[in-house]
């Protein structure tokens, strides 16, 4: 029995290490040239931070890859870190206690994803268009609320959210491990996981075969919201400030980490092991052209690169199984 289950294990370990060896080529090899392109890469203390910076993007994108797996896209996370961060800044200003704060935003957040899928989920409007317009709403509402001003926090249990640790583990990372566990499951484990696939892969398919499509998109446009409040509480915890820019560009880097995960932008295919991969590799690669002290606008250009070469990737990868479902059908 134990030799099956080792046997299992391994076969499952060689699949994934196969369907990812190129984000983990890729990772290897930026972390063998920062190495020695910068001394302080690879320190256990610049390890922590890159951890630490990575948490945020990762609690978006596992949210991002769901939406991604049902052929959607949400382009208002960022407005909705924003959102929360104001919330919450305003109610601790107001004297409110961290934890009400908190479920609040979080609560906020909810709201702005449920109207996105609840839009979504009973019109054929495009995604794209539809979370586009939410972005441009809330950022606006956050720059007439806050008039374009910060919001400095004072209260300890805020600042302590997105600041603090356990021994040397930030409690960002800790948040990120769970986040990345619940979506896991969610997504790999569950029938509403495997509901999402067949809505990116076959949205008719999966309505004859009686899968409730709506419910499932309004849940998973609810769960972004949820998870870039939670974004946003953090980023305003770690600055010990609310700004009206909070969050802008978050949705790019959300993407990137998905798409470089293998995640198909046409939906049906992803998973949530790629995102970590993707993530990691956009994390580094914000360190690393900080390490070397290049300007921040080069950050831009490679970021956009990278997403450039993924999707192309992903645009190849969809022609050989076209090609491959092709012959399969011809036999």
């Amino acid at each position: 029995m134990g030799d099956v289950k080792n046997k299992d294990f391994s076969s499952g370990v060689k699949k994934v290490s196969m369907q990812y060896m190129g984000q983990i080529i890729f990772l290897v090899a930026m972390f063998v040239y920062l190495s020695f392109a910068t001394p302080t890469f690879f320190t256990g203390m610049n390890l922590i931070n890159v951890s630490r910076q990575i948490s945020t993007n990762m609690i978006v994108s596992c949210a991002m890859t769901m939406i991604l797996i049902t052929a959607g896209i949400d382009l208002s996370v960022g407005s909705v870190m924003a959102l929360a961060g104001m919330v919450a800044g305003y109610m601790s200003i107001a004297g409110c206690p961290f934890w009400f704060c908190l479920i609040v935003s979080l609560l906020a957040g909810a709201a702005a994803g449920l109207v996105n899928g609840v839009i979504l989920a009973n019109t054929t409007l495009a995604p794209f268009i539809v979370t586009y317009c939410t972005q441009s709403i809330l950022r606006g509402m956050v720059y007439v609320i806050t008039t374009a001003g910060t919001l400095r926090l004072v209260d300890q249990d805020f600042l302590n959210f997105g600041g603090g640790s356990v021994g040397i583990m930030p409690y960002p990372v800790i948040y990120m491990i769970i986040v990345m566990i619940i979506s896991y499951l969610i997504l790999h484990r569950t029938a509403m996981g495997r509901h999402m696939y067949a809505i990116g892969g076959n949205p008719k398919a999966a309505k004859f075969a009686g899968i409730n499509s709506k419910s499932i998109i309004i849940f998973i446009y609810t769960l972004s919201g949820v998870l870039a409040a939670l974004s946003g509480l953090i980023y305003t915890s770690r600055n010990t400030s609310m700004q009206p820019s909070l969050g802008t560009g978050v949705e790019m880097d959300a993407i990137a980490a998905v798409v470089l995960g293998g995640t198909s932008m046409a939906g049906g295919q992803g998973g949530i092991l790629g995102t970590i991969l993707g993530a990691i590799i956009i994390g580094i690669i914000n360190n690393g052209l900080n390490l070397m002290r290049m300007d921040s606008f080069w950050q831009y250009i490679a970021k956009g690169i990278v997403i450039l070469i993924a999707v192309y990737i992903d645009y190849i990868k969809g022609i050989r199984m076209k090609n491959v479902k092709k012959q399969s059908a011809g036999k």
